[in-house]
């Protein structure tokens, strides 16, 4: 045998999104990655972001050294008579863990994207209240995959081939040419429904309450009927394959989610799917490690996400949501690590982050990093600090770093800032 086959290869875990693939190959040079292999082109991306040269440390705007950047971050916090402290959904789970610590020491508001995404599926299935699975369990046994409201092959572009439908499994030999069935219930003809072939079930906006009430006739061998005239013959056939499937899945995205005024629908048809065949539900997470901010907050609180801590005590609600928070000004300064809210919240809203002291800690440059009183530039986690995050399916990847850094990790700031308090 050559030499080159008896060498072990490193493998490392991409951070990109949160299906945290962990069979990445890296090729560096002077701390820089020049190649990337295995990864899809959101990792190739998110891997090559590494960059040399020494970290940033603003206020103002105007350059300060590390120690001035934690100072004046400490002085906004200890002066804040209610603080926010908004995103980590990036962040690794070690550093979410001093976050919440942080939080409980300043009395402070805490919450992630999660509150405005898929919070509530995701505490329901921290709760229990829904049936899940892993990846792995997909890869291996799934014969049945639902996509619903989502768009896998842009947003997460390696799930359907290395976790769901294209790879085979242990119990999945033939693959997807025999052996699986993919299925896109979505308002538009996505990528990933192209894919599914006649297996695409178009619906209009906001029409899968009604969608799923027509299924759930179906499945109980009843007319489906809907106001918009679904063709009940579609209908019925989909609801024959769900029938049969063995071992089935629904990965849920936020076209379902924003499309449904609560969850009772989707357990109502689990609760039928279950009684019929074997259906398991998992979340289209798209941070790295949002799932490991809802189960670190929800074993330290008992909540995914909106709580305000005052005194020892937990307070949680809507009202503590980032939006709301922002909406009635009821911070007065704003911690945030690894989001970009003036971006991605809706002008309205974020506008009311201007009227606040704001410290950024971020690995790039952002809206919201621009318009910070201090911003301080961090490692990338994944790439250049290590640590551990959750993936989409409650598993736990633990990684190492890719490349060598002077960049101090978030975990390290928000150490620095506690300290200094």
């Amino acid at each position: 045998m050559c030499e080159e086959a008896d060498m072990e290869k490193n493998y490392h875990v991409c951070t990109g999104c949160g299906l945290l693939c962990d069979d990445i190959e890296v090729e560096s040079e002077k701390n820089i990655v020049n190649k990337v292999y295995t990864a899809c082109r959101v990792g190739v991306a998110h891997m090559k972001e590494a960059r040399r040269g020494e970290a940033d440390f603003l206020v103002d705007n105007k350059p300060v050294d590390e120690a001035t950047a934690i100072r004046e971050a400490a002085s906004i916090l200890k002066n804040a008579r209610n603080p926010l402290i908004f995103g980590l959904g990036t962040s690794t789970n070690e550093t979410q863990k001093i976050a919440i610590e942080l939080a409980k020491k300043i009395n402070a508001t805490l919450d992630d994207t999660s509150s405005f995404c898929l919070g509530p599926l995701v505490e329901a299935l921290i709760q229990d209240k829904l049936k899940t699975c892993t990846l792995d369990d997909i890869r291996n046994k799934a014969d049945v995959i639902i996509y619903w409201g989502t768009d896998p092959s842009d947003s997460h572009p390696r799930q359907l081939s290395k976790h769901t439908y294209f790879p085979r499994g242990s119990e999945k030999q033939r693959g997807w040419e025999e052996e699986r069935t993919a299925i896109a219930i979505d308002v538009r003809k996505s990528h990933t429904a192209k894919i599914c072939g006649n297996y695409f079930f178009q619906i209009p906006p906001k029409g899968d309450a009604e969608f799923i009430d027509a299924l759930i006739a179906g499945l109980s061998g009843k007319l489906p009927k809907t106001s918009y005239n679904y063709p009940p013959k579609k209908l019925l056939e989909l609801a024959n394959i769900l029938k049969g499937a063995k071992f089935g899945v629904i990965f849920v995205g936020r076209g379902l989610i924003y499309s449904l005024e609560n969850l009772e629908p989707l357990f109502k048809l689990m609760k039928i799917l279950n009684e019929k065949s074997n259906f398991h539900l998992i979340p289209m997470i798209g941070n790295c490690n949002t799932m490991g901010f809802n189960k670190n907050l929800c074993e330290e609180t008992g909540y995914v996400n909106s709580v305000k801590f005052e005194n020892g005590n937990v307070k949680h609600g809507p009202e503590y949501s980032v939006v709301e928070s922002l909406k009635a000004k009821t911070v007065d300064a704003a911690l945030v690590i690894g989001s970009d809210p003036l971006l991605i919240l809706p002008g309205s809203i974020s506008k009311n982050m201007l009227e606040i002291p704001v410290i950024s800690v971020d690995h790039c440059e952002t809206l919201t990093s621009k318009h910070s009183k201090v911003y301080i530039n961090t490692a990338i986690s994944g790439v250049e600090a290590g640590g551990s995050a959750i993936r989409m399916d409650g598993v736990k990847v633990s990684f190492e770093p890719v490349i060598e850094t002077n960049h101090p990790s978030e975990e390290v700031i928000l150490k620095k800032i506690m300290e200094a308090l």
